[in-house]
């Protein structure tokens, strides 16, 4: 079985004269980085788990992108994380939302996968969950960057929430999917939400199914976009219920939800999929997303525009 994965990390209105050089080839880099991390699991005979888990970390500790180091802030200046993991061998999956100062929030969902009887556990509750299972803290001073510490005094001077960018709309998610050697597939999800939002929040990408899902029989995906319309449509469980229903093939499939389906209602965003043949579709209704796949150390993707 020839294996496989993808990553991004989050879709949206970009301005191409706004990104310098320096910032896209840091972008470009951390995608190839947490390709890397991934791969060199799968390479070894690791599970298709441990390769999104591995990538979206890799994601997670680069400033940049809004979810673990570079998450925006809350209307309360503080940081709340959301992150989910699904294995596609077993339907099993673990998922945590609202959490403060883990440095890796996937790595909290995916214990909570493995050593709770539960699938999604918030707040205070996580974060104790979190101290039981040895996972690694931050203080806040990890988690201020100057940058979306500006962000989220502008939104708050126009008293709006925004999706991570308050000049560009940009949803700042990312996730990861793969295929490991044996045929299992996984996926992964973590963000940092939205600027100034408030009323404890919540999105698509820790809920099974809309940001987030993996099935042996069909594919594994990790959603990027305006959250409450991807909850609304559970856009990841869509594209697989095409493939296994109606039988499309995963490009047609992911196609078809994002550039049809949710383009029909004016919800931007976009996904990774990858099926169990190792088929990567990469579908975004924005003017870009941050994405990238790797099938072997020489043949490797990313892109922004």
């Amino acid at each position: 079985m020839d294996i496989r994965i993808a990553v991004h990390g989050g879709a949206g209105t970009m301005s191409k004269k706004k990104m310098s050089p320096e910032m896209e080839a840091a972008a470009n880099d951390a995608l190839k980085k947490a390709l890397e991390a991934g791969y060199r699991l799968l390479q070894a005979g690791g599970s298709a788990i441990d390769a999104v888990e591995a990538a979206v970390m890799e994601l997670e500790n680069f400033e940049l992108f809004n979810a673990g180091k570079g998450s925006v802030f809350t209307n309360r200046g503080t940081h709340e994380m959301d992150a989910s993991i699904m294995d596609g061998s077993n339907l099993k999956s673990g998922a945590v939302a609202g959490v403060s100062n883990v440095k890796n929030p996937v790595q909290l969902a995916k214990k909570v996968m493995q050593h709770s009887e539960h699938v999604l556990l918030l707040g205070d509750g996580a974060e104790e969950f979190a101290r039981l299972h040895q996972i690694e803290f931050a203080p806040d001073e990890y988690f201020f960057t100057q940058f979306r510490y500006d962000q989220l005094l502008k939104a708050r001077q126009k008293d709006i929430v925004v999706l991570d960018h308050v000049d560009e709309k940009k949803f700042g998610t990312v996730g990861a999917v793969a295929l490991d050697q044996h045929g299992n597939l996984a996926a992964a999800t973590s963000t940092g939400g939205m600027t100034n939002k408030s009323f404890g929040r919540v999105g698509d990408s820790p809920l099974i199914g809309s940001g987030t899902y993996a099935n042996n029989n069909t594919c594994a995906v990790s959603c990027t976009g305006h959250g409450e319309y991807f909850i609304e449509n559970v856009v990841a469980h869509d594209v697989s219920c095409l493939m296994e229903y109606k039988e499309l093939p995963i490009d047609r499939a992911a196609e078809y939800v994002v550039n049809e389906k949710l383009k029909n209602i004016g919800a931007e965003g976009g996904l990774i999929a990858i099926d169990k043949f190792g088929n990567f579709s990469l579908p975004f209704n924005t003017p870009g997303m941050y994405r990238g796949w790797m099938k072997s150390e020489e043949d490797f993707f990313t892109a922004i525009y």
